[in-house]
């Protein structure tokens, strides 16, 4: 028997019973082999699985939403979430034993094919692996932006993708990358990240800006940060939110080109050579930098999972300790091992 985390209703989740065979003895052969995999860690992926919760999911992107191992369709119940780490108990020779990471909700157990997982690095700590999605998510955002040797660089909203956005960028040779929340408790983690905080930026001569705070607010902050002929990147994704776009002011005077960036298609230009599998592959590399534990904010047990994201949804239960949205990066979820 395996156990999953299920969203129920809005702002109401439990653990229930969850399909473990995701790829029957039927289907698999020698040349596409199956793999049983006990969870280790997952990670709750604030924004997106934050909109599962609350059911701010619109109808017209119910089939764009989907996991890749989703049990259940919108708006419930459903089986959600993409960032889990887990050993191969039963598979190939060459991953049987391996840790993996794998887009699947927060589940105990689970089959599935071997073509699903990639084995971790031998560099990455399993605890850290649960950041893949989000690595993923970054680097694919940055390919988006295509970003240029010593470009003016500000990222706006320091949630985890747009701490890893900014890291990314502050890597590339010349850049001045500026680290822009609202929230003054990001600093500490910004600058342990070598990255320059602050909370808002008088500066509007940015060649690129990568909006990622999932605030209108913040898209709007962006559009006056770029300068002439300036590239705005919208990350943020807002469910069935409609958001005003300030498109008077300075948008057209200076020229503004905005794009959006969503990691299920990967950047054109990359598909002749590149495929999901090595855009993962690289995200997992890019991890093996124990800076990056920075992100991972506290921590909790499979079992406590209703009552974390409950919390993560400003709905925590009186009197318990659980995280709150403010202070919280990404939360790892971790599973009896035994």
């Amino acid at each position: 028997m395996t156990n999953a985390f299920w969203v129920t209703g809005p702002l109401e989740g439990e653990i229930r019973p969850a399909t473990f065979d995701h790829y029957p003895p039927s289907i698999a052969t020698a040349d596409a082999p199956a793999v049983e995999v006990q969870a280790l860690y997952s990670g709750i992926s604030r924004g997106t699985e934050a909109l599962v919760y609350t059911n701010q999911v619109p109808e017209s992107e119910f089939g764009s939403m989907r996991a890749p191992f989703q049990e259940g369709d919108f708006p419930f119940p459903v089986k959600y979430g993409y960032a889990s780490v887990g050993r191969v108990t039963s598979g190939p020779d060459d991953l049987t034993g391996r840790t993996v990471f794998c887009l699947f909700p927060h589940q105990t157990r689970y089959r599935l094919p071997a073509s699903a997982v990639v084995p971790l690095p031998d560099g990455l700590p399993p605890g850290r692996a649960v950041l893949a999605a989000n690595m993923e998510t970054a680097l694919n955002g940055l390919w988006d932006a295509a970003p240029r040797i010593g470009d003016r660089i500000a990222v706006v909203g320091l949630g985890v993708v747009g701490l890893l956005v900014a890291w990314l960028a502050s890597r590339i040779p010349g850049t001045r990358v500026t680290a822009i929340d609202t929230n003054p408790g990001r600093q500490g983690v910004a600058e342990a990240l070598g990255l320059c905080f602050q909370t808002h930026s008088g500066q509007d001569d940015h060649d690129l800006v990568i909006h990622a705070s999932g605030h209108p607010e913040g898209l709007a902050a962006a559009l006056q940060l770029a300068g002439m002929e300036g590239r705005i990147v919208e990350m943020s994704w807002y469910g069935a939110k409609t958001v005003p776009m300030p498109l008077g002011h300075a948008f057209h005077s200076r020229r503004l080109t905005i794009r959006s960036s969503q990691v299920g298609h990967l950047d054109p230009s990359r598909v002749p050579r590149w495929t999901h599998r090595d855009r993962m592959s690289l995200a997992l590399s890019l991890l093996e930098n124990d800076t990056l534990d920075n992100l991972i904010t506290g921590e909790g047990p499979f079992e406590a999972l209703p009552e974390i994201m409950a919390s993560l949804a400003g709905d925590s239960p009186t009197g318990k300790a659980f995280p709150s949205a403010s202070e919280t990066l990404c939360h790892r979820i971790v599973y009896n091992q035994h």
